[in-house]
């Protein structure tokens, strides 16, 4: 029998020094909490709320700012996110609401921006992710509202107009699409099940390698992988998260046809348990209007925000469903309304509209 190699004394003389780091980081990491925790009982004697999105972002980007390396600044973040994760269920459990079940593009995005000390909630569809938050089932909403390749995720602008919930945070996910089965193998696959976008994201590759399969969508991804786990003849389109959690095969990984497909979540709650965060330094402010259908009447909405200086992100139409051809506008601004030049413009802009309606204002991220 041969005997074990010896170790090199330097590599011995290194891992004792991590191993003394690492319980120096944890003697400092519960020193954080112990603060955290004091800040925590003052908060409750303001009546103050324990997330503040705003807050957290600026922890972050001051970090960043005189990280030494070699820790690269893209490690700093999903780093203190988990940190601050864990702090603030010391305090009190976050209870947060995305499309379900495990496994989903929504569960990573949340985890993401959240960290995992968190209470998940799974929901069978974004209706029910708006309901469980506006009902107080859950502190914290988080719902795709647009991806790279396919556009805006319809149905979430839709319940923007007809819930109470407004934004206070935005996180960005990159998707990456397998094809995921029972068998390591395309043969003998009839249909294929994923949500709606997800499908239409892969529409090419579907197209050249399962043409004759059905495409059958489904609430989520998740749920595709899931019903592909107790039939052998379907296949899946969903994240490797799904893979692990319903044991299945990755047959064909990166399905997508946009190598660089991404989905951009929001993060809503409701404005009588949470208060819309201030003025981080680097911040969007989202809205919807409506204006009367008149010569011109595009034009003047925009004025304002050419006259004041506020840039523009994005701009989106969807129809109001009146019958008469009239449409809501969704609008993404730089900056934040306590910020005078961006103030004005919306009020400005706000006695132009027949219908103004601000959906949130929130840190983004800067990279």
């Amino acid at each position: 029998m041969t005997a074990p190699a010896a170790v090199n004394p330097q590599l011995l003389a290194l891992r004792d020094r991590i191993d003394a780091v690492d319980r120096e980081l944890l003697a400092l990491l519960n020193r954080r909490a112990q603060l955290a925790l004091d800040v925590g009982e003052l908060k409750k004697h303001e009546g103050s709320p324990v997330f503040r999105p705003e807050r957290e972002a600026q922890v972050i980007d001051g970090l960043k700012a005189v990280n030494p390396g070699p820790l690269p600044n893209a490690c700093v973040a999903p780093i203190w996110r988990e940190i601050m994760s864990a702090s603030r269920a010391l305090e009190s459990p976050t209870r947060v609401a995305y499309l379900g079940p495990a496994g989903t593009f929504s569960e990573e995005a949340a985890l993401g921006y959240f960290g995992s000390s968190i209470v998940r909630v799974p929901c069978a569809n974004f209706d029910e992710v708006f309901h469980t938050t506006s009902t107080g089932a859950a502190d914290f909403g988080v719902v795709p509202v647009e991806n790279s390749s396919e556009g805006v995720v319809t149905r979430s602008l839709d319940l923007f107009l007809h819930t109470p919930l407004f934004i206070i945070g935005e996180t960005s996910l990159f998707v990456r699409h397998n094809l995921l089965r029972l068998s390591n193998s395309l043969d003998g696959v009839t249909a294929v099940l994923a949500h709606p976008q997800a499908l239409a994201q892969c529409n090419a590759w579907l197209s050249t390698h399962l043409p004759h399969a059905e495409r059958r969508p489904v609430s989520s991804n998740a749920e595709g992988a899931r019903l592909a786990a107790l039939d052998g003849t379907v296949a899946a389109i969903a994240g490797t998260r799904a893979s692990g959690e319903f044991g299945l095969h990755i047959v064909a990984p990166a399905v997508q046809d946009d190598a660089h497909n991404r989905t951009r979540f929001a993060v809503v709650t409701h404005p009588q348990r949470h208060p819309a965060p201030k003025a981080s330094g680097h911040d969007c402010t989202s809205l919807v209007v409506s204006v009367d259908n008149r010569p011109g009447a595009v034009h003047d909405m925009l004025v304002p925000l050419k006259t004041h200086g506020v840039s523009m992100s994005r701009f989106e139409s969807r129809p109001a469903r009146s019958g008469q051809w009239e449409y809501y506008f969704y609008i993404d601004l730089e900056g934040h309304p306590d910020e005078a030049h961006v103030g004005t413009a919306l009020k400005e802009l706000r006695s132009v509209c027949a219908f103004f309606k601000i959906l949130g204002t929130y840190p983004v991220d800067v990279h």
